[in-house]
């Protein structure tokens, strides 16, 4: 069945994957942490982005670029002059909410009062800080909004040292802070958050041909690491919705518990970045095309998808109750790629040579694989908690190891068990495990 929102984030606090930031404080609204097995998760789903984007690709190669830039980088992106939200505040109970995100912009969510906003005024989402001992308007700089910007002021340094001819791109995986009026839904908006963003550089004739193309791409991406086609939808923005920079932009939808909501957005940013900078920083950012003599500021498509909210909807997504033999069992049926442990290695019980085994195969597997070794409780109840935790694989040693030294793995997701020689195991695991 599927997961109602409740359920998941119980499951996420209570299986260590999320935690509320600062919790023995009180907790600190929309920021969280990442326990052992969301930690890895989360870092599971970037590397596979950056292995599909990057390690696989001739023509895309990364960078990580710095969280605080030039204050003229953001009056260059225009992030200063139009980055913002239109806030309004209850005269009843004082609380703010985004105008263009209330379902009745006449009653107030929180007190039910009517008629009772103030006038709608731009808040700017970016976190504002000072460098250096002293707090002046001389020395203010700005958290990043998006990663983007990093990209775009390195255009030239990449392509001068990674020796690239267009068409190429830059990715980039890294935080990004925004201020925002109204955060929610657990991990889904927070004010500190990952990006996966990529820039394709291209020829401007060329760049409704790669917006296509990047389209086809992302969808390929979330289907093969296991998402539901169905769970998905491409929508393409409307001429007034589109960025001032973009003159195509397709928002990537998953069907949240709460309903639609965005992962990722593929857009065209035409040249209006490179020339931005440009402008603004007096360098050249066009590009010299050798083999046609031709110089131009090249196009953009950008790919940029959030990686924490993209997370959480690989665990909704994995999320299944079914019911085994009478009994119900909870199981996330994550893509091996994404499980945050891959095998769990489970002795019958906790006597010393049992567990002398256990070491020894605990030790041929995890210089390959993200293990786990459970010795507490049932073998049943380690089982359930495997699959809770969306772990692909059990290794259970038992008695008859000693004697034969073999070991018995269970599927979790067909829930079948082989009997083989310890000695063939990472042989059997390699074929089904990606290292």
């Amino acid at each position: 069945m599927p997961a109602d929102f409740d359920t998941i984030v119980n499951l996420a606090k209570k299986r260590g994957f999320v935690f509320q930031s600062s919790e023995i404080y009180g907790g600190i609204r929309s920021a969280y942490d990442y326990g052992p097995l969301g930690a890895q998760l989360l870092r599971n789903v970037k590397d596979q982005w950056w292995r599909s984007m990057v390690q696989m690709r001739d023509d895309i190669v990364g960078i990580d670029s710095a969280v605080i830039q030039s204050p003229k980088v953001w009056v260059a992106s225009g992030h200063l002059a139009s980055f913002s939200d239109p806030l309004v505040e209850c005269r009843e109970c004082h609380n703010r909410f985004r105008l263009d995100k209330l379902e009745d912009p006449g009653q107030c969510p929180s007190c039910g009062t009517k008629d009772s906003f103030t006038e709608p005024r731009e808040f700017n989402l970016m976190f504002r800080t000072h460098m250096g001992p002293v707090e002046s308007d001389d020395n203010s700089v700005y958290l990043r909004p998006e990663t983007a910007q990093g990209i775009f002021i390195n255009f030239e340094n990449v392509r001068r040292t990674a020796r690239k001819r267009l068409p190429f791109g830059i990715a980039q995986v890294g935080k990004s802070f925004r201020n925002e009026i109204t955060p929610g839904q657990f991990v889904f908006r927070t004010r500190e958050f990952e990006q996966m963003e990529m820039e394709f550089f291209c020829h401007p004739d060329e760049a409704d041909e790669w917006f296509k193309y990047w389209v086809d791409e992302r969808r390929n991406w979330y289907v093969d690491l296991g998402m539901t086609e169905a769970n998905l939808q491409f929508r393409e923005h409307e001429q007034d919705e589109l960025s001032h920079y973009s003159s195509g932009t397709y928002d990537v939808d998953y069907l949240f518990p709460w309903g639609w909501d965005e992962l990722e957005g593929i857009a065209n940013r035409t040249d209006f970045d490179l020339k931005a900078h440009s402008e603004y920083s007096g360098e050249d950012l066009t590009y010299f095309d050798p083999a046609t003599n031709e110089r131009f500021t090249p196009y953009v498509i950008e790919p940029a998808a959030g990686a924490t909210r993209t997370t959480f909807a690989f665990l909704i997504d994995a999320y299944q109750e079914e019911e085994v033999r009478g009994e119900q069992r909870t199981v996330l049926k994550l893509d091996p790629r994404l499980s945050p442990v891959k095998v769990a290695v489970l002795p019958l019980s906790k006597k010393e040579d049992l567990v002398s085994t256990t070491d020894r195969v605990a030790d041929l597997l995890r210089s390959r694989w993200m293990i786990e070794v459970d010795i507490t409780q049932s073998i049943g109840r380690r089982y359930r908690r495997q699959d809770e935790i969306g772990t692909p694989y059990a290794v259970t040693v038992d008695f008859d190891t000693l004697d034969d030294d073999q070991v018995t793995i269970r599927d979790r997701d067909t829930m079948q068990q082989d009997r083989i020689p310890i000695e063939n195991l990472v042989a059997y695991l390699s074929d089904r495990l990606p290292e």
